[in-house]
């Protein structure tokens, strides 16, 4: 019997209704004229890039504070999850958020995930391709499976380690039979790099990431872990054609630290919608392979226990997490 493993799908028509569709108010009471949005990733990664397009939208729009995006790399990601989280919660903070707090709790690299936040909106998703350096010798899934499965943990795999995009593989194994070797990264840029120079053999992309070095041929991409195939990549299979049938893309949303009052969630809620609605940021997601799909607060929790109840469930099967 296969096990379809769906981290992201969830019905945004009916979460958009949990906010009213009224504007974004021209002035709060947000003592900053511009608020911080932390990515805590370095700069030129896909979070990175996804927001800082959100960062140029908003500061075209008219509502007061402006945000303005800030990096703080390190520890996997954590280091900036642990300053955005002891942030006082008066709306001048916001945190740029996906799945990997919830696989770097798992993992036990933190103490904390999306119950440390208050939810504001989900806003974007970008589904995982099984990517590799240009220089290895495999041209389709299946010759990549092949070769797995005859040298189990030979074939090294560049990864965030108790991140998603660790996470990933390891349920391509579970599914697979597979075993890879993991090389640790602290984030996309490094992994990009060591996938370049041919230091690591796989390791996980997106269009965001990725496009221009898959259609140069510096980079190879087997399959995408989404329902469809990609309109940028027509002729990349899905894992589900390929009878893996999983489906996983990185989902970012804004968060802001625990107490924050519910009107200025509201209003940075509208914010991120005005912005997602604006027709000039559509397209530059589109250009990068990333979906726009915004839920307010409410459908935005709703989606995060989900997640995590989903993340627990494969963490416990193999062997990453013990209640």
């Amino acid at each position: 019997m296969k096990t379809k493993l769906s981290l992201t799908t969830f019905v945004f028509a009916a979460a958009a209704l949990a906010l009213g569709a009224a504007p974004a108010k021209a002035a709060v009471d947000i003592p900053c004229s511009t608020a911080k949005l932390i990515v805590p990733w370095k700069a030129g990664g896909g979070t990175h890039v996804i927001f800082s397009i959100f960062e140029k939208t908003i500061q075209n729009l008219d509502v007061t504070p402006k945000v303005k995006v800030v990096t703080i790399s390190g520890q996997s990601g954590n280091k900036g999850a642990k300053v955005a989280a002891k942030a006082k919660p008066d709306g001048c903070t916001l945190f740029a958020i996906h799945q990997s707090a919830i696989t770097s709790y798992l993992n036990g690299r933190i103490d904390f995930h999306f119950d440390k936040f208050d939810p504001v909106a989900l806003l974007t998703s970008t589904p995982d391709i099984v990517g590799a350096s240009g220089t290895v010798p495999w041209n389709t899934f299946e010759e990549v499976k092949k070769a797995a499965l005859a040298a189990p943990g030979t074939i090294t795999v560049g990864a965030t380690f108790g991140s998603n995009s660790q996470f990933y593989w390891l349920m391509l194994e579970e599914l697979t039979g597979m075993k890879f070797k993991f090389v640790p990264y602290d984030g996309t840029r490094e992994r990009m790099t060591a996938l370049l120079s041919g230091a690591i053999q796989m390791g996980g992309l997106n269009v965001a990431s990725g496009r221009k070095y898959l259609e140069g041929g510096d980079l190879k991409g087997f399959a995408i872990a989404a329902e469809k195939r990609s309109k940028h990549f027509p002729n990349m299979p899905t894992l589900q054609e390929l009878g893996v049938n999983m489906i996983y893309a990185l989902d970012r949303g804004i968060v802001v630290p625990k107490g924050t009052p519910a009107h200025k969630i509201e209003h940075w809620a509208m914010v991120f919608k005005k912005a997602a609605e604006d027709p000039d940021l559509l397209k530059q997601m589109d250009a990068k392979g990333s979906e726009v799909n915004w839920v307010g607060p409410f459908g935005y929790r709703k989606w995060a226990n989900k997640a995590f109840a989903d993340h627990e469930k494969l963490a416990i099967k193999i062997g990453l997490w013990k209640k």
